[in-house]
């Protein structure tokens, strides 16, 4: 079977316009992000060293939440207009196709969230020096949150309204990632945890999209 890179292209550029699908749909992550992280000086007041004690474990799970807003359609849409049969009948691998589509969605709706963490995190009182560290941990593991998601996502296309299902499917998938993530912003560790971050992120990009593709091949058949 020779590759055609045209269906991957085209599988990548329809994710990042089914991204802003609805009006604003690439937003509904970075609003839920956004207002997940605010929410907690609300709650806990606004004490900053309490706040600094608690703002790395709020932002990882408000990234690992955040990273489930918009995986409901990531291959539904597909599944139900069939596109889907079209590219499994493709000569392009289906794992590819899944992959291109994961990360143009991470690029769209997950990036940003990684922009934007050092904001949220002078809010929540944490080191400015820490803040680009944290920016290259949040981008690892968010680009892990999105290929589990995908794979949940995946394993849901066939069921309407899958939201739930999703998140039971991913969440036990995000706990390695998280705890790396969080253990990699203290100081005495964050060089072997970041190492470890790394690991659980390359895993995710080595397995989730065969895992996806095999998903979504159960769900055409």
């Amino acid at each position: 079977m020779s590759l055609t890179p045209a269906p991957i292209r085209a599988a990548f550029r329809q994710a990042v316009s089914e991204a802003w699908a609805g009006g604003a749909g690439a937003l509904l992550p970075i609003g839920f992000f956004a207002g997940a992280a605010m929410l907690v000086p609300f709650t806990i007041g606004s004490d900053a060293g309490q706040l600094a004690a608690i703002g790395t474990g709020v932002l990882w799970v408000a990234l690992a939440l955040a990273s489930l807003v918009s995986m409901e359609r990531l291959f539904q849409a597909d599944l139900e207009d069939g596109t889907l049969d079209l590219w499994a009948q493709e000569d392009a691998p289906l794992f590819m196709i899944a992959a291109a589509k994961m990360l143009a969605h991470w690029l769209v709706s997950g990036l940003p969230l990684v922009i934007l963490t050092p904001l949220i995190g002078i809010t929540l009182q944490l080191p400015v020096s820490d803040l680009l560290p944290a920016m290259l941990a949040y981008g690892l593991g968010g680009l892990a949150f999105f290929l589990w998601g995908g794979v949940a996502g995946a394993l849901a296309a066939s069921v309407p309204r899958g939201g739930l299902l999703i998140a039971l499917l991913a969440l036990p998938l995000f706990i390695p990632t998280a705890i790396f993530g969080s253990l990699s912003a203290q100081a005495d560790s964050i060089g072997p945890n970041l190492l470890f971050l790394a690991a659980s992120t390359l895993f995710a990009l080595a397995v989730a999209p065969f895992a996806a593709s095999a998903a979504l091949r159960l769900a055409v058949d």
